[in-house]
Order: structure tokens, then sequence, then C-alpha cells
């Protein structure tokens, strides 16, 4: 077989070969999500989010989360933010965190994440609300 016809036959299965390859995510197929958007007032409430793969509907274990931050934006108080502190996950794909909501209304959770084998970073903010 000579040259041109060896890659005449090669650029005919190019289009096949990019079909049959996996596609590959996108840091944007992943997601958090509230476990209870509503939540009792109080201190050392524990609030718990799902990360998901948007493209399966299952939960993604093993997450690196190193940014949270709980604050009152909702109500207009951003200023109003309490610590929140990393607990052990108790199933994989679901994250804990504990904290005070130190009032009730509405309270917002920022999230920032990385997925492992996944280039960027997963980042959401998630509103729940504190129960008197």
């Amino acid at each position: 077989m000579t040259l041109i016809k060896t890659l005449r036959v090669l650029a005919a299965a190019l289009p096949l070969a990019a079909v049959s390859l996996p596609a590959l995510a996108d840091i944007k197929d992943y997601e958090f999500r509230l476990v209870q958007n509503e939540i009792k007032q109080g201190n050392g409430v524990v609030v718990a989010v799902t990360l998901i793969d948007k493209r399966s509907g299952k939960p993604v274990p093993d997450a690196v989360i190193f940014a949270q931050r709980i604050d009152m934006a909702p109500d207009g108080m951003e200023m109003m933010a309490s610590l929140i502190d990393t607990m052990p996950s108790t199933e994989p794909g679901t994250y804990r965190f504990k904290t005070n909501l130190t009032m009730a209304g509405g309270w917002r959770l920022s999230l920032g994440a990385k997925v492992q084998g996944e280039t960027g970073t997963v980042e959401n903010k998630l509103i729940l609300k504190a129960l008197p």
C-alpha cells in the first residue's frame, strides 16, 4: 500500500474513531444540591449537600472541598456570616458541614470543590432556610 493510500484510509477512519471515544466530562456537568432546603435554626446545625454528576444523576465521592462560606445574603445581610466546619461524610458523594444558623431566615451556602480527574472548579451557591 502506498503512503498516499494509507493516509487516505487513516483520514477516512478518523471520524469513526472520534465517535467511538467516550465523551469527556466538563466541570459544568457537576453540581452541589442541598439534602434539605429547610433546617431548624440553632447552634451546631448540620447542613448536608450531595455532589451530583448531572449526566448520570449519581453522587460523586472524593471531591476536595477547598472553599465554604455561609451567610445571610438572601435576606440582604451578606455580612452576617457564620463559621462553618467540614464534618466526616456518612455516605459517598454527600458532604456535611457544621455551622451556627443564628437567625431564622434565608442563608446562602457557597462551595468550591475539585472533582478527582477533572480540570476546573465546581462552584455553587445554594439557598436554604433556617426555621425558628
